[in-house]
């Protein structure tokens, strides 16, 4: 499926084709929520890298937290001029590419199930949604993103 998004004052779009465009997975790990999740979490989509095109390249900036004193192997783009974080990238999977389901333009499947990541940096003020499809995890799941998508039959050929 290919998926099309932008920042928001449009400086910057993209496109990207993913098989797992299901925004089912919310992070609340503290560079997630700080750098873009407004509800105290992120919402990453997987994609494959080799698709990755992108117009205003040039707005891109790029973020690299440091962990225990060294960069990140994450990296997150950003529009330079609006300040949208755009997607994730990290070099232990080249050939992946995690655009925030936030920026995406093109209409995505409404998810039925949810994970929820990485609750051990959750704040305290922020209330995990309810309900009975939801998986909760205290840091990141073995599971990976294929699997979860191909086990709830949402894998896009």
């Amino acid at each position: 499926m290919e998926l099309r998004g932008s920042c928001h004052c449009g400086a910057v779009g993209f496109t990207v084709e993913s098989k797992a465009p299901q925004p089912y997975q919310r992070c609340y790990c503290s560079i997630c929520r700080k750098a873009g999740g407004a509800g105290g979490f992120a919402i990453n989509i997987l994609a494959d890298n080799r698709t990755l095109e992108v117009s205003g390249r040039d707005k891109v900036s790029e973020y690299r937290a440091m962990i225990n004193g060294a960069p990140s192997k994450h990296r997150r783009y950003f529009c330079s001029r609006c300040g949208s974080h755009l997607w994730a990238w990290n070099e232990s999977w080249p050939d992946l590419v995690h655009p925030l389901a936030s920026v995406i333009d093109t209409p995505l499947p409404k998810p039925d199930d949810f994970v929820d990541i990485m609750l051990d940096s959750a704040v305290p003020w922020v209330s995990l949604h309810d309900g009975d499809n939801v998986e909760r995890f205290p840091e990141y799941p073995d599971q990976s993103i294929e699997d979860w998508h191909k086990r709830h039959g949402v894998w896009v050929e």
